[in-house]
This record gives C-alpha cells, structure tokens and sequence, in this order.
C-alpha cells in the first residue's frame, strides 16, 4: 500500500477512535435524582458512616457507575448543602430587602425557612448534624460564613424589634436567636413533604406561639 494511502487510512481510523472515545455528559435529572439518594442516607446514617458503596446500593447502581458522576462523596455533599444554602439565602435576601417592620421579618424568614424544609429536608438535617465537623475542612468554609450570616440576619430584625418597641424590651437578643433558630431547623428531623400540613401553615402555627412569648404584653391584649 502506498504510503500516502497508508497514512491517510490511519488518520481516518484515528478519527473513528476518536469519535468513540467521545463522552456524553449526564443528564441533569438523573444527577438531581443521585444527589437526592445521597441526601436521604448522609441525613440517615451520618457522613462519616456514609460510603460510596452505599449511596450506589440505595440509587440502584455500581459504586463504579456512581463515579461517572461524582469524584468523592465529598462532592455530592458539598453539592447538596450549596445548593440548598444559595436557594435559602436567595429567599432570605429578598425578604431582607423588601423594607418590612421587624415583626413581619421574623415572620417571613420562619415562613421561608419552613419552605426549605419542605423542599430540602434532608439537606437542612445534614447541615444541622455535620456543618460542625465539616467545616474544619477548607472546602466547606462556606458552612462557617454562612452562619454568620444567619446571625446577622435574625439578630438584626431582632435588635430592630426590640428598638422600636416590637418585641420585649427585657428580651434577650442572643437567646431568642438560638431559640427561634433551633426550634425551626429541628423541624427537619420530623417534618415530611406532602404531610397534612403545608409549610406555611406550620410557620403560622409556630408564629402564633412564639411570638406572643416575645411581644409585650400590651400589645397581646389589643382586641
């Protein structure tokens, strides 16, 4: 065979591989669906209890086939907390910036905080349980900046309230943070989507007993 046959057949043939070894990316849906299979069993079993092996076995498929997706567990729970954290704070910074009085802030950063938990329940049950451990790692800092903003957040409506006569003018800022802050994400750990009660009525049935706690006393007596 002549030479420039030869080498024009080798190049075509490199082509061909070339074309074979193309790789098709995965779909959006089924890496949402992974990510989701992974949610439930970090929120269950803890993260360090966590393999690879075992989100593979709980979404039907090898451990290997779970690596076309995602390089390290790592990855996959970084994934779901971000994600869950940029569509909270997207919900709260619009409630931060509508101009709302200090009263009807705590009450739509509650109502939005239910709404993540029906939307990301296993997400917001990872974050209470491992943020802590987490963070110490460089690629999770977010964990730690974040809150510190949720602190700022509450504090600020909070210390607003109190100011212009709001809430209590004894009540301590810090303390009804924590309270306000553990007694709605804990709701993760029992909370279902689809349950008789929508987020937002839950939020309501919450307001109405927390926030007498911290209204003064007057004002819960108006008619």
């Amino acid at each position: 065979m002549p030479n420039s046959i030869r080498t024009s057949a080798s190049t075509g043939n490199s082509a061909k591989k070339s074309e074979k070894k193309t790789t098709v990316s995965p779909s959006p849906e089924r890496r949402r669906e992974l990510l989701s299979t992974a949610a439930e069993v970090f929120a269950a079993q803890g993260y360090n209890a966590t393999t690879v092996r075992r989100i593979a076995d709980e979404a039907g498929m090898l451990a290997g086939s779970l690596y076309y997706h995602f390089d390290s567990k790592e990855s996959m729970v970084d994934e779901i907390l971000s994600t869950f954290l940029d569509e909270l704070w997207a919900g709260y910074e619009a409630v931060l910036g509508a101009g709302l009085g200090p009263r009807e802030t705590v009450e739509a950063l509650v109502t939005e905080s239910f709404r993540e938990i029906d939307r990301h329940r296993a997400a917001v049950a990872i974050y209470q349980k491992e943020s802590r451990h987490l963070s110490a790692q460089p690629r999770f800092g977010y964990l730690t900046e974040s809150q510190r903003r949720f602190e700022r957040a509450w504090l600020g409506a909070l210390e607003r309230g109190v100011a212009e006569g709001v809430f209590r003018a004894d009540l301590d800022i810090r303390l009804a943070y924590r309270f306000l802050r553990d007694t709605v994400w804990v709701a993760a750990s029992w909370y279902r989507p689809g349950g008789q009660h929508s987020p937002e009525e839950i939020a309501r049935q919450y307001l109405s007993m927390v926030l007498d706690g911290i209204t003064p006393r007057e004002r819960q007596e108006r008619p």
